[in-house]
């Protein structure tokens, strides 16, 4: 299986450019059901998932 390209995602880095714009709010709102997104986000350290869950104010995969 491919790894993941969360962290050089173009959505995301539209997201960090302008998180008000449509493409960063889509993305934000994606990352919410992606498959690739939580593989990615559940293979992080702890301390990282920290500092991702209050970047983007995200709840999920606890």
């Amino acid at each position: 299986m491919a790894e993941s390209n969360c962290e050089n995602c173009t959505l995301r880095a539209r997201h960090e450019a302008n998180p008000k714009s449509l493409a960063g709010r889509f993305w934000r709102w994606h990352i919410n059901f992606c498959p690739g997104w939580k593989k990615y986000f559940v293979a992080l350290p702890d301390d990282e998932k920290i500092a991702l869950r209050q970047k983007y104010n995200f709840t999920k995969y606890n």
